[in-house]
């Protein structure tokens, strides 16, 4: 089960990498976005998990795919991801946006 802090972190990387409009994400970022590791990423790739171009010898993942892996999430983690959103909101929203407009 994902703790608190990791779902708060998902969460912030997921609207910061939104935000930022990346197209395409690496399998580094995505592990540290889902909180696994690199060859997890790799075998959900290769298992048809997660969708991925390869580009050279390194694959990419689409940020629009990313958003679809929540789906995965049982009711219970989105719960706790939401509670961790609204709270992390709530104490730290201001200093966010500050943040945003940097």
């Amino acid at each position: 089960m994902l703790t608190i802090d990791k779902m708060v972190n998902i969460a912030y990387n997921m609207y910061y990498m939104i935000k930022e409009n990346n197209k395409f994400i690496t399998t580094s970022e995505l592990a540290s976005l889902l909180g696994i590791s690199r060859i997890a990423v790799f075998k959900k790739i290769q298992n048809g998990d997660i969708k991925a171009v390869k580009k050279g010898r390194n694959y990419k993942i689409n940020t629009a795919d990313v958003s679809g892996l929540s789906d995965k999430l049982s009711v219970g983690d989105k719960k706790i991801i939401n509670e961790a959103v609204d709270k992390t909101m709530s104490e730290y929203g201001e200093t966010l946006r500050l943040l945003a407009k940097e």
